[in-house]
């Protein structure tokens, strides 16, 4: 099973998503395969209860605060994007925590509360370019991992792992399938390490960064890559239903 997640970022108003919705055809999209859409946090409720939404699709928030309610002015909870209609819940992209300065303490607070909520954590870990060129990408996705993990791990509850290269997102650069598989040999094993073979198995991990209909296909058959996490390409119903339709 392959999951195939895309990430509107700040792109959809409710009237744009219904005609996403109307236009998304997802007929050679293999069923075995998981999809879900983070649109923004005013899109959830719509996305949901979009009429010509095929229930195949699910719909996540894009970040979360880590308190339930309070004086956090523009912040949205876990408890409120689950009573949306949200199932799922990014925490750590890359943009929370380069652009608005997210810390690791910060993530696996908000991974707490997903779990509290009976919302699905997608954690995303990625490196910088200088970083990498540092020779330093285990490192730090091992310590964005570990910051969170315990949270994610508690209960039998599900989650899933983003490997986002920062230098990849939306740049035009990609991982090549070697990288990513090499990032999440890594990931996985770290999930082996602290919850056994059999429960590390089960997290799928995804790749993102500038995926796109020309090389999905090449990334899903690449070792240990479970599925994607797209972004730009994931805006137009046409480039996100071919790029779900390779993970077959």
């Amino acid at each position: 099973m392959a999951v195939i997640a895309g990430n509107w970022k700040m792109h959809h108003g409710p009237e744009e998503v219904r005609g996403f919705f109307e236009k998304l055809d997802i007929f050679d999209v293999p069923a075995s395969s998981e999809l879900i859409i983070f649109p923004p946090a005013v899109s959830i409720t719509t996305a949901v209860q979009a009429p010509d939404r095929d229930p195949r699709v699910m719909i996540g928030v894009q970040n979360v605060h880590w308190e339930a309610l309070g004086a956090f002015t523009g912040e949205t909870s876990s408890l409120m994007a689950a009573e949306a209609g949200a199932t799922f819940a990014l925490i750590g992209h890359s943009e929370r925590r380069h652009v608005f300065g997210e810390t690791d303490e910060e993530t696996a607070r908000k991974a707490a509360a997903i779990v509290a909520a009976g919302l699905t954590p997608v954690l995303c870990v990625g490196e910088t370019l200088d970083e990498r060129r540092a020779g330093a990408v285990d490192a730090v996705i091992l310590r964005q991992l570990d910051a969170a993990l315990d949270h994610l791990s508690k209960g039998s509850g599900r989650f899933l792992l983003a490997y986002e290269p920062v230098w990849a997102i939306g740049t035009g650069e990609t991982a090549t399938p070697a990288d990513a598989s090499a990032a999440h040999a890594t990931l996985r094993g770290r999930l082996e390490e602290v919850l056994g073979v059999s429960k590390a198995a089960r997290v799928p991990i995804l790749y993102g960064g500038s995926v796109k209909p020309e090389n999905a296909a090449e990334l899903l058959a690449a070792p240990d890559v479970d599925g994607v996490l797209v972004g730009g390409a994931s805006l137009k119903p046409e480039s996100f239903a071919a790029i779900a339709a390779a993970s077959g």
